[in-house]
């Protein structure tokens, strides 16, 4: 456990005195601010919250996860492995593991640092937006969900980082194979394998409650009732019907129907990639030579 400890913490600190993770941390929350000013007025609570979360998600803050994901096994990292696995009692499985904890922490820090008091002043502030309810449940399941995923393209960069000893080349084929892959997904509207379809589900489980409520038998609808008999009477005496009006395209978080949406089966269609990213890393870090 010591061993494990000590990188964990010494990775950290390498980690957050680079200027990358600083400069995330800055853009990040200059994004979310600009995102707020900007749609302030116009957007109601989810599909806002929605918005704020939608750039570690998509773009642009999965490329900054995948450059930290795929150096701790590759370039120079490699030679730092090879000395304290042969040199120190440090087993394969407690370098990488430790490695693979510490960039999961650091993102998943960075996330919640900025998102979680951005969420809370949208939730509580009031706005000239339009009414719009936001549950407990439904933030605390989306900030799951996203740090989910987040943690999926850590651990799909670390297996690449652990296959290709060129880093370079190891984020080439992670943005290569990441994006493509989520178009193709999004094009079945899948939110439990596509991160693009997920984003668009976000205001939907934003808005569910922790238990459904029962459904009451719904009331009568007698204007709808009458419109129905006028216009079967109209056709019986040859009169056309008015025509429907054509359904407006609608925005982003609008284009798809997720009122089936499922948080166990986003958990698995998210964990189980994960689990299997990891247990091939640390099983290709054991047959390689250091």
């Amino acid at each position: 456990m010591m061993p494990f400890t000590a990188i964990l913490w010494h990775d950290l600190r390498m980690l957050w005195s680079s200027w990358l993770v600083r400069l995330w941390l800055i853009a990040t929350g200059l994004l979310a601010m600009v995102q707020l000013i900007a749609n302030w007025q116009s957007f109601q609570t989810a599909p806002l919250i929605a918005v704020l979360l939608l750039p570690y998600i998509v773009f642009p803050w999965s490329l900054v996860v995948m450059m930290l994901s795929v150096n701790p096994l590759s370039g120079s990292r490699s030679g730092v492995a090879a000395d304290g696995i042969l040199s120190r009692p440090v087993t394969r499985y407690a370098y990488l593991l430790a490695a693979w904890t510490a960039r999961v922490t650091l993102v998943l820090s960075v996330f919640l640092v900025v998102t979680v008091p951005a969420i809370a002043i949208v939730a509580l502030a009031e706005r000239s937006a339009p009414e719009d309810e936001v549950t407990v449940y439904g933030i605390v399941a989306s900030l799951t969900v996203v740090a989910l995923v987040l943690t999926l393209l850590v651990s799909v960069g670390f297996l690449l980082g652990t296959l290709f000893r060129n880093t370079l080349l190891a984020i080439v084929v992670l943005v290569f194979l990441w994006f493509p892959v989520n178009l193709v997904l999004n094009a079945f509207s899948l939110e439990e394998f596509s991160p693009i379809s997920l984003t668009q589900a976000l205001p939907t489980l934003l808005r569910q409650p922790w238990q459904e409520a029962e459904a009451e038998p719904p009331e009568p609808d007698l204007d709808a009732t009458f419109r129905d008999a006028l216009n079967f009477f109209s056709s019986l005496g040859g009169g056309s019907s008015p025509e429907p009006k054509p359904e407006e395209r609608g925005s982003f978080f609008e284009r798809g129907d997720y009122e089936d949406f499922s948080l166990f089966r986003v958990i698995l269609g998210y964990g189980i990639p994960t689990l299997v990213s990891i247990a091939l890393a640390t099983f290709c870090f054991c047959l390689r030579d250091v």
